[in-house]
């Protein structure tokens, strides 16, 4: 309910409505950055995990638990924003521009089940194959940008966890740069 009043305030007083995005990302063992993308629920386009800023809580821990409920992934979220793209939003009535805060999740482990498990297609792709999939020309830039940052040459330069095992150094220094 409260959501709505929100959208509905918004939407008459001219300025974007806000929304939440998680990159999920991970280093391959052969050390390039890959992205996880997925489809939308109703209108199956490629997208990453978003949603409304959660009540009570920062933007990047709302974005924490969209890539959870959306997509199933766990792992560290980097507190400072990768950037922000605009899209339509189809609504009941009407379509809504909506302003995205993008930020880094460096994924430890995907779950076995989600709540939106059965709802979504999902796939790993290198960041630059990703960017050509999504519609958005600003979010598909801030994926490119994000895979040739300094970041993410620290995170390929550092040696993946073995197969199997957890390695906290390789995700404290993940979480570390992607932060």
């Amino acid at each position: 309910m409260a959501k709505q009043k929100q959208i509905r305030r918004r939407i008459t007083d001219g300025r974007p409505l806000s929304q939440v995005a998680a990159l999920p990302y991970r280093v391959t063992p052969a050390g390039e950055i890959e992205v996880l993308i997925m489809t939308s629920r109703e209108t199956q386009r490629v997208v990453i995990p978003k949603g409304w800023p959660m009540k009570n809580r920062k933007d990047w821990k709302s974005a924490e638990i969209e890539a959870r409920q959306e997509a199933g992934v766990v792992g560290e979220v980097g507190r400072k924003r990768l950037g922000q793209y605009l899209y339509w939003k189809r609504l009941d009535s009407h379509f809504a521009l909506v302003k995205v805060s993008v930020y880094p999740l460096a994924v430890r482990r995907q779950l076995a089940d989600w709540p939106e498990r059965h709802e979504r297609a999902q796939v790993w792709l290198p960041a630059e194959d990703a960017a050509l999939l999504i519609d958005e020309p600003e979010l598909g830039a801030i994926l490119l940008e994000f895979s040739q940052s300094r970041a993410a040459r620290l995170l390929a330069a550092s040696k993946p966890p073995r197969a199997g095992r957890s390695s906290r150094r390789t995700e404290a220094s993940a979480s570390s740069a992607a932060g």
